[in-house]
């Protein structure tokens, strides 16, 4: 009786604590959805679709902001991912062991490094770089859409590569450890089979693929919500272009920027319901990956039990 009062206790005490982290999340949406209420009577969906930003004349359209977070990120992602999981395979599948523990903590050292250290290397050492390269490119090259703008260095590309590099030590230590977990079973029936080494890191990363997935999502959604780095090399300015070189502004930066400039009511209230924004594209980045993972766990357990019923 004693242990069955004490198991009901604890379900009920790490239930609340789940409720509890429910309620915050709603209790942070609902507080942006009041402080920022004059802004969404005043502009409505619009603010999500127009790109003028005039707290003058007291006109504001979220877009150039969406859009430099989006593209940003996804940048990011692009450049990241390959290389963080370049990493967590070699470092759990190939690299020597007397290595391994040295390349984990210089990995994860990575994440450890506050985001204006992050912002000031960009500005040093980053900005000037992508100075260079953009001036080093021929001039039919420049005149794409793609690449055009002037050789400020500040723009777009800076802030994906400055993102990029903050996300990989997120993405590759999770990776790796998805890929430890992958049973011995599996790597070593690839070799029974005749794999090659690449064979049976693929048949590996096959079944850790929901892993894998969460752990990309993941650095996504750190990604989306940086905030100083990106502010000091991404040019900050509301536009809506495809050039990587063009300067542009995210969200998470313009709520930085202004918010302390902000000397009006609406203007403070438009602020707000760019944070709203945010935390309205986090959770559906976050409920749409979520969705895919369990999408692909489901296949894998159907799989596996037709597998079985096959054997059987």
């Amino acid at each position: 009786m004693a242990a069955r009062s004490q198991d009901l206790g604890f379900r009920l005490t790490t239930g609340a604590f789940a409720v509890a982290m429910a309620a915050i999340v709603l209790g942070v949406g609902v507080e942006l959805v009041r402080q920022s209420w004059l802004s969404i009577e005043r502009f409505g969906f619009d603010f999500w679709r127009t790109s003028t930003w005039d707290p003058v004349a007291g006109d504001f359209g979220a877009l150039p902001f969406i859009w430099g977070t989006l593209y940003s990120s996804v940048l990011a992602l692009v450049i990241a991912t390959p290389i963080a999981l370049g990493i967590a395979i070699f470092i759990s599948e190939l690299c020597p062991a007397r290595l391994r523990t040295p390349l984990v903590f210089l990995t994860e050292l990575l994440a450890a490094i506050p985001s204006i250290v992050y912002g000031l290397w960009g500005i040093f050492v980053l900005v000037p770089a992508v100075r260079v390269f953009q001036t080093s490119l021929p001039e039919s090259l420049r005149a794409l859409p793609f690449f055009s703008g002037p050789p400020l260095g500040v723009g777009m590309l800076s802030a994906a590569l400055i993102l990029a590099i903050m996300v990989v030590p997120f993405t590759s230590s999770v990776a790796r450890e998805t890929l430890k977990a992958v049973p011995d079973a599996q790597r070593e029936g690839a070799y029974a089979l005749g794999a090659t080494r690449f064979e049976a890191i693929r048949a590996a990363m096959y079944f850790a693929r929901t892993g894998i997935l969460g752990a990309v999502m993941l650095g996504f959604g750190r990604a989306l919500g940086e905030t100083m780095a990106v502010t000091m090399v991404i040019g900050n300015n509301p536009q809506v272009s495809a050039s990587l070189f063009a300067p542009q502004y995210t969200m998470a930066a313009v709520i930085a920027n202004e918010f302390t400039e902000a000397a009006d009511e609406l203007y403070l209230n438009a602020l707000i319901e760019i944070g709203l924004v945010l935390f309205a594209i986090t959770l559906i980045v976050n409920g749409l990956s979520r969705l895919l993972i369990w999408s692909m766990a489901r296949n894998t357990n159907r799989n596996r039990a037709a597998s079985a019923g096959a054997g059987a």
